[in-house]
């Protein structure tokens, strides 16, 4: 279902955070081949596609991702 995140919740800014496969199977320690990664972004896709903001994370810290996702709130809503 590729409206799923919007029948869940209704968000009001929606941030879609962006990994590469190899960087994700790294952080969460998967066991998932290539095709499941390309699987989950099939699913994420119509998010990724509405979304207010893409944060590619691969060469940034979770402070930095945090950061970039306040200083584009506190753009949108100063």
């Amino acid at each position: 279902m590729p409206a799923m995140w919007q029948k869940i919740t209704k968000p009001d800014i929606l941030i879609y955070l962006k990994a590469s496969f190899p960087v994700s199977t790294r952080r969460r320690k998967l066991n998932w081949q290539k095709e499941d990664h390309d699987e989950q972004l099939r699913r994420l896709d119509h998010a990724r596609q509405h979304a207010n903001l893409l944060i590619d994370t691969d060469d940034l810290t979770p402070e930095q991702v945090l950061q970039k996702a306040l200083d584009y709130l506190k753009e949108i809503d100063p």
